[in-house]
């Protein structure tokens, strides 16, 4: 394949039925399920990319992907209506353009921002659970976000992480962490440089952990609001898994947007990628090193 120009998409999926982002062999994936579009209309397999490897039941609304193209025909906001005429209903293409060459959809993302959504009460629409978490009762935002607070900048996340996460480092720089109410929902948005595997669900199932047993404790919101914090603070601090709360089910969280650098940060890191090399398992070579997020 002779690549000529390299794409940016911007998708959107429900993640209900799908096993992740990542292809893999067991599970319907949203990148076997996009990389399966793109060989159609190729006639040969085409790698893409993903900013962010979103787990089993995490929606998109903002995903970025890039892959390498040997068509020169067809502009580049012409594969947005191919490809959503080859993909399944969950998943769509919402823009489509072209991209520096050396543009790599996660190694130049800035910023992810995530946001996980609930519902509370003891009824809710069952149509709206499909994409958030119901709690039992409203919590008090004033004991969340002097949680959500303490997160703010780097921030070890060891407490909050997964066993299973095979990252170098624990630590990640949080630009946005809060909580707010939209209606009767209850929205907590937060964006990092990156995130640990499941790092989002257990930061969120964990602050409402504390909150509610801070409410048990005080009906005075002051009290409530600094006895959360000081839960919050000592998990953080003691590095332990075993004071995090229960990790948040996946539903009601949204990769909601990525942002990026204003131009490549490895130049020539196109001319690797573009061979085809499998871009989520595969570690690109040495060379200049970005800038730090």
């Amino acid at each position: 394949m002779r690549v000529r120009r390299n794409i940016r998409l911007v998708l959107s999926y429900d993640g209900t039925d799908f096993g992740g982002w990542q292809r893999q062999d067991n599970a319907r994936s949203v990148q076997g399920a996009l990389e399966e579009a793109l060989a159609k209309i190729h006639g040969h397999p085409v790698p893409t990319l993903g900013a962010g490897r979103t787990d089993s039941g995490v929606h998109a609304m903002g995903q970025v992907a890039n892959f390498y193209t040997d068509i020169e025909a067809i502009p580049a906001e012409r594969f947005l209506p191919a490809l959503n005429r080859l993909l399944p209903r969950d998943l769509r293409v919402l823009s489509a353009s072209d991209a520096d060459f050396d543009f790599h959809s996660r190694y130049d993302a800035r910023l992810r921002r995530y946001r996980y959504f609930a519902l509370c009460g003891a009824s809710a629409d069952p149509m709206r659970l499909r994409y958030a978490h119901q709690l039992p009762r409203r919590p008090c935002l004033d004991s969340l976000n002097a949680c959500a607070a303490l997160i703010l900048g780097e921030t070890d996340f060891t407490t909050f992480s997964s066993a299973q996460d095979q990252s170098a480092s624990r630590s990640r720089f949080v630009h946005e962490s809060a909580f707010r109410w939209e209606g009767e929902l209850l929205l907590y948005q937060v964006a990092a440089n990156a995130f640990l595997w499941r790092m989002v669900r257990s930061l969120v199932g964990s602050m409402l952990h504390y909150e509610a047993r801070a409410a048990s404790e005080s009906d005075a919101i002051p009290e409530r609001a600094a006895r959360a914090r000081a839960m919050m603070s000592e998990a953080l601090a003691a590095r332990d898994r075993s004071l995090a709360g229960p990790t948040a089910p996946a539903r009601g969280l949204f990769l909601w947007n990525v942002e990026y650098y204003g131009s490549p940060t490895r130049p020539g890191r196109g001319d690797y990628w573009a061979r085809g090399k499998e871009g989520e398992a595969a570690e690109e070579p040495q060379g200049p090193a970005g800038p730090s997020p």
